[in-house]
């Protein structure tokens, strides 16, 4: 698979066992005898810089990545050069699913901080999961859950206002984050306000319009991209589609 230049810097000697995201990750459920097993399945960690791409849409699938530190996006690109973000992930979080139809990636990884990846190659991973089927179930899971989660996401936001969906994205960052032991209610945002408009479908001028009245009722307090959140009741409030 190609990278980008210059090249992630690989670190060996990783194990799932000790991993403090592992129940966030693939790892969950096995026994110490699987969980040994498992340990064989990621070989190397990869750091990619800031502004760094980990895989490009139309590269060769060869592996997942689980992000273990640091924030990605994944986008896509139109044919006339615009481009559409389809998620952000976090650690904890799998790149690379959507390798799996084709085994080529149709979307480009970047980080939007300095990260770090473990690999999980697919070969192992194949292998791996014939000796433990509670992997390949989990793999399945793990798939399934990004469906739903992007079914239902467009769902959500085909119904609502620009304010509204400014509002469900920052109460989802919070519970994610919350998941993985930080502040749900004190946080900077790794990824920009036009990033956040392609994500949600809405214009740069409307996020920031939308940021500045959730700042003016005093449900955040906005200081370019730290965010605080100063009423979690209002805010989902907002989310439901009633104002504070």
């Amino acid at each position: 698979m190609s990278c980008p230049s210059p090249c992630p810097t690989p670190r060996h000697n990783v194990a799932c066992s000790s991993c403090g995201l592992r129940e966030l990750c693939l790892p969950v459920g096995f026994s110490d005898e699987e969980m040994a097993d498992l340990d064989t399945l990621v070989s190397t960690r990869q750091t990619v810089r800031r502004g760094e791409t980990l895989f490009r849409n139309g590269d060769p699938f060869t592996a997942l990545y689980a992000v273990r530190t640091g924030f990605f996006k994944t986008s896509t690109s139109s044919e006339d050069g615009r481009e559409h973000v389809a998620g952000f992930q976090m650690g904890g979080e799998l790149l690379g699913l959507d390798g799996f139809d084709d085994d080529t990636h149709h979307c480009d990884a970047v980080a939007l901080e300095d990260s770090q990846v473990c690999v999980i190659p697919c070969a192992t991973l194949e292998t791996l999961s014939l000796r433990l089927p509670a992997l390949q179930r989990q793999v399945h899971r793990v798939m399934s859950r990004e469906i739903v989660h992007e079914h239902g996401l467009m769902m959500m936001l085909s119904g609502m206002r620009a304010e509204e969906r400014v509002a469900a994205f920052l109460a989802n960052l919070a519970r994610r984050l919350q998941a993985r032991g930080f502040s749900p209610t004190s946080f900077v945002l790794r990824m920009t306000r036009q990033d956040i408009g392609t994500y949600l479908g809405l214009q740069l001028e409307t996020v920031s319009r939308s940021f500045s009245r959730l700042h003016d009722a005093r449900i955040l307090d906005v200081q370019q991209r730290h965010i605080r959140i100063l009423d979690e009741a209002a805010l989902q409030r907002v989310v439901e589609g009633s104002q504070a």
